[in-house]
């Protein structure tokens, strides 16, 4: 079928070992330098280079240092890859309902531009200049196959041959303890573990993948707007049941996305329950079990409209069950099960056991609110809003709206949403994503080291907090004035604790050895003049400038971006150069080299420069 289209272009199927002629078969995933397509006449593609990891709810923030990515496509390229793909490049926002199950509304993936479009420094930095060294090599590689020669245990060189004559080489350091130096032609070259250097003309380094020239940067949420005027409506659990005339009444459990059709994430599956008043546990306290087998996503359980409570007679039993996200990776999605399939149990009568499955059940699509659509302006004035002294707080399945004006400038906007529970969040009509801060993140947030195969659960952040905290708002959603935001809440939050934050870088910092290689150094270089010392870059974004210089220090500094400390050796006079060049201006440059910083401040020692400057 795919080729009876007549598209003019070859197909691509990633992941698909056995795709058939003229179909290329290609590559995802975190490497893909072992990848070899299923005929020596298609080209090596890689379509998903996973530059990070998307977030759960449930789950920690997942990153992916810059140097392993850097590293990845350098050993694909050098194993003779011709097509790489980032995924993502740009992070993203689940709006709406679009998510996948369980996937967090944040799609931002630790991609190298942020989901807010804000470059995430290093790792865009430091691509840009891997595909300019790359760049260097592009007719030897376009030319030749690569021609690999062992240089160690865990070391290589793959050489590729210009027409004109001459080669470009990369070397690679495959061991990700430590770092080596190896000899290629007669010349000996140091590199990190886990690194790739590139020779675009088989001898001066113009890059290497451990070692990170560009700025790095530190995000910020600032608070712009707090205090919002919020009226609350609170749903009537009890009118969903067998009085409720449009609902559809079975004698069998129903698949929840069959019955909903994707139209809500909600659907009520009610029955009554009858207790007699000699049941034991009206006197003793010992509460029944509800037993519910379930296939997901979320369940609460209402028993006479409240959570919980005991009571006889004709007891209405109301499960709301609740869809988080769609099949988004897998097969035969229509196999796949969502809400209550049973067995649905009550244990602890004088009966033992009773058996709800099969006796009769009444089915509701959706939430009173949605129905009135109080999401819009029109539909928000259908029902009575409670304010001041009566606005509910944590309370479930209620529905809370309010009015602001945009705040001014250009910065990205969010919400934060940490004093609520789950729920979903609109902005003038438009649905801004599913919010769940009360599922707080679970995984290891130990250190992170650029070094050996990484995966989703190497590098993470946030453990013991919210998965999820902010929620994206673009601006070109707002208007000047009168904005109306509508919040559902499922499980019961406090909105007065929700606010309006800006997004903002609040300083750049750079990290750089003082022999690191440099694209102007190999220009240099190949013009016949001295190789060129590094230099530390900074910049602010627009608008902003360099207000304080926080921390430098030339010599062995640790830390990372955002928190440096001095090591055992430090110069001096580390600040002087920044606070010359650098205060008042949006950006700035300073040479890394001993001069600079008034000599050796200890000989014989790998030194680096490490410096953080603020930006307001």
């Amino acid at each position: 079928m795919a080729v009876g289209l007549n598209t003019g272009v070859p197909w691509v199927m990633c992941k698909q070992d056995d795709a058939p002629d003229p179909t290329i078969n290609a590559c995802n995933g975190f490497y893909c330098d072992l990848f070899t397509p299923n005929k020596k006449y298609k080209p090596k593609m890689w379509t998903e280079n996973w530059t990070g990891w998307y977030t759960g709810f449930g789950g920690t923030i997942p990153h992916r240092p810059a140097e392993d990515v850097a590293y990845s496509v350098a050993k694909f390229i050098q194993t003779g890859g011709s097509f790489m793909n980032y995924y993502m490049f740009h992070g993203g926002t689940n709006f709406g309902r679009t998510s996948g199950v369980f996937v967090a509304t944040s799609y931002d993936y630790d991609a190298p531009v942020d989901e807010y479009g804000l470059l995430r420094e290093p790792k865009y930095g430091h691509l840009r200049d891997l595909h300019k060294a790359i760049k260097l090599c592009e007719s030897a590689l376009l030319y030749s196959e690569p021609v690999r020669t062992v240089l160690g245990r865990h070391q290589e060189a793959h050489v590729f041959n210009y027409k004109a004559g001459g080669c470009a080489a990369f070397l690679a350091n495959n061991d990700a303890n430590s770092h080596a130096t190896v000899t290629f032609r007669g010349l000996e070259y140091f590199l990190p573990p886990w690194s790739i250097s590139i020779l675009p003309d088989c001898k001066n380094t113009v890059f290497n993948t451990a070692r990170v020239g560009a700025q790095s940067s530190v995000a910020k949420m600032t608070r712009v707007r707090s205090g919002f005027a919020w009226q609350s409506y609170s749903e009537n659990i009890e009118a969903y049941g067998y009085d409720d005339h449009s609902a559809t009444v079975t004698r069998e459990l129903m698949e929840q996305i069959n019955v909903t059709r994707d139209n809500s994430d909600y659907l009520w599956y009610s029955t009554d329950v009858k207790i007699e008043p000699n049941e034991a546990f009206l006197k003793n306290g010992q509460y029944p079990v509800l037993t519910v087998m379930s296939a997901g996503h979320s369940l609460d359980v209402f028993i006479n409209g409240e959570f919980s409570g005991t009571a006889y007679g004709n007891v209405l039993n109301a499960k709301l069950t609740v869809a988080v996200g769609l099949p988004n990776i897998g097969k035969q999605f229509e196999t796949w099960n969502t809400g209550v399939l049973g067995p649905v149990t009550l244990k602890g009568l004088n009966d033992k056991q009773r058996d709800l499955t099969w006796q009769k059940w009444s089915y509701k699509i959706g939430l009173t609110g949605e129905a009135l659509n109080l999401v819009t302006l029109h539909g928000s004035s259908a029902v009575k809003w409670m304010k001041g002294s009566l606005l509910a707080r944590n309370r479930p399945l209620t529905w809370y709206k309010t009015f602001f004006n945009a705040p001014g400038g250009n910065d990205p906007l969010a919400l934060d949403m940490v004093s609520m529970g789950k729920g979903q969040v609109w902005i003038n009509g438009q649905s801004i994503g599913r919010h769940w801060p009360a599922n707080k993140a679970y995984g290891k947030c130990a250190g992170c080291n650029y070094a050996g195969y990484y995966n989703e659960t190497r590098c993470e952040s946030n453990c013991g907090t919210s998965s999820q905290r902010w929620y994206h708002v673009p601006r070109s959603w707002l208007k000047p004035t009168g904005n109306l935001m509508v919040v559902f809440e499922e499980l019961g939050g406090n909105p007065s604790g929700i606010t309006l934050d800006r997004r903002i870088i609040q300083s750049v910092c750079s990290d750089i050895y003082e022999a690191q290689p440099s694209l102007e150094s190999y220009l240099a270089l190949a013009n016949g003049k001295s190789p060129l010392p590094p230099k530390a870059y900074l910049w602010c974004m627009a608008g902003k400038k360099i207000s304080w210089i926080k921390f430098a220090s030339f010599g062995t500094p640790l830390g990372v971006s955002g928190s440096f400390s001095e090591g055992s050796c430090h110069a001096h006079k580390s600040y002087d150069a920044f606070q010359q060049n650098c205060i008042g201006r949006q950006s700035c440059e300073v040479t890394v080299s001993l001069e600079t910083f008034g000599g050796d401040p200890c000989p014989g020692s790998r030194k680096k420069l490490s410096v953080e400057a603020i930006c307001t």
